[in-house]
């Protein structure tokens, strides 16, 4: 191995590899006092990185963690699955399943359906973005719901558990419903299909109605309306297509097969 080829290969044990101080001193034998101080300070750097970069996708698991807990699993997650990108706001989507295989965190449970649903209110954020269509719902009233598709608003998904999630992060990033209340619903061990969609520039999450989760589910699988309705008998449509509308989570209706606006 020639002497670059080994100074590389110590760089990445030193970003990457654990415990730090083996790296560091792996990586003296081939440069230098002052390149090692350096490449410290990279590897403190690159620390620094993974925590702010998780701390702004996960603020609710910060709150439940509390600060140093939760830099010492961004820089655990930071060893384990380094970024593959330079855009370090598209790193950490990894950090659901390490939590959920942490044998620290086992005795919190939920913490890893908390971490998925912070994800895709991250993912929603950054979505692109898609525009509103108000006169397509007509098609609703002239079509067969077999031949008619609903479009769903940038960013929108489920996600079922079986904590209170969706009240647990509105409760540490809203304050609604209160902290007390979301301590009874674990204490009761209520679960809840959490529906994540972005309304303008603000990604949402509500605990989906009776029957949503699979009628959304089939409608971002690009089902029909019909096909979506027939997984779902318990939802209420009449009172779910109005709603959806107001609240920005519906965009638009076209015809199965048909491209629309946007792509849409």
């Amino acid at each position: 191995m020639s002497l670059l080829a080994a100074q590389q290969a110590a760089l990445l044990a030193l970003l990457f590899d654990q415990p730090a101080k083996v790296a560091i001193k792996n990586i003296a034998t081939y440069v230098d006092s002052a390149w090692a101080r350096g490449l410290n300070v990279y590897h403190a750097n690159g620390h620094a990185l993974a925590c702010g970069a998780l701390r702004a996708a996960y603020p609710t698991l910060v709150q439940l963690l509390g600060d140093d807990s939760f830099d010492a699993l961004a820089r655990a997650l930071w060893h384990d699955q380094p970024p593959q990108h330079g855009d370090a706001a598209q790193w950490g989507e990894g950090l659901s399943a390490f939590v959920r295989t942490s044998e620290q965190l086992a005795d919190t449970p939920y913490l890893g359906d908390v971490a998925a649903l912070e994800w895709a209110l991250h993912r929603a954020a950054t979505a692109a973005d898609a525009l509103t269509d108000p006169a397509s719902f007509a098609l609703l009233g002239e079509h067969d719901p077999l031949d008619v598709q609903l479009l769903l608003a940038p960013g929108c998904s489920v996600l079922c558990s079986a904590w209170p999630v969706a009240s647990m992060v509105n409760a540490h990033l809203h304050q609604d419903p209160g902290l007390e209340q979301v301590g009874r619903l674990l204490r009761a061990g209520i679960a809840e299909d959490a529906l994540v969609w972005r309304s303008g520039l603000q990604p949402r999450v509500r605990v989906a109605q009776a029957g949503e989760t699979p009628f959304v589910g089939a409608l971002l699988d690009g089902q029909s309306l019909g096909a979506a309705l027939d997984q779902a008998p318990a939802l209420d449509v009449g009172a779910w297509l109005p709603m959806a509308v107001q609240s920005g989570l519906l965009l638009a209706a076209r015809l199965a097969g048909v491209q629309g606006k946007n792509g849409l």
